[in-house]
């Protein structure tokens, strides 16, 4: 037991391996993910643009779809390729909506920026995430109809609304 708290930590990394920490790190991570939301905002919308991208047969493809493009980068970051994950998490579970939960990612991101920046703790930004989600969640409770499930006459009254 006295050994091993007199002992000096010994950790192997590869190398090449980047062993920068601190707020430097976070902020590098952030541009990272930033990076990688750029290479398919310009998809999204009715106005969205198609991406002409080439992989290392010279095997062309012609995308608009967010989830496609971001299976074709080859992201090595490690926080960009959780940004991939997510989105390959969202195609897999509901089959749609690749591009924008990138972008809501990367945007939130790009948003506590200046905080990390400025020093501000995680937890305190972690807080207000949730106090804003709080916020954002009573508003639509607020806003939301509710329907009676056993009300033909007021099922049929919200159908005509639409």
């Amino acid at each position: 037991l006295l050994f091993s708290m007199l002992a000096p930590r010994i950790i192997l990394l590869k190398e090449g391996t980047d062993t920068s920490q601190g707020v430097p790190q976070i902020v590098s991570n952030i541009n990272a993910c930033q990076a990688v939301a750029d290479a398919v905002r310009t998809t999204l919308g009715p106005r969205g643009m198609d991406k002409l991208m080439l992989d290392g047969n010279n095997n062309a493809t012609i995308s608009n779809d967010g989830a496609t493009i971001l299976k074709l980068l080859d992201v090595v970051h490690p926080a960009a390729k959780s940004l991939v994950d997510i989105s390959r998490s969202q195609d897999a579970e509901v089959g749609d909506g690749t591009t924008s939960v990138t972008l809501l990612a990367a945007e939130f991101l790009r948003q506590i920026k200046p905080y990390v920046e400025e020093g501000v703790h995680p937890a305190i930004i972690i807080r207000a995430f949730r106090e804003g989600a709080r916020i954002a969640l009573d508003k639509m409770n607020s806003l939301a109809c509710r329907i009676e499930k056993n009300s033909p006459t007021e099922q049929r009254h919200l159908l005509e609304m639409c």
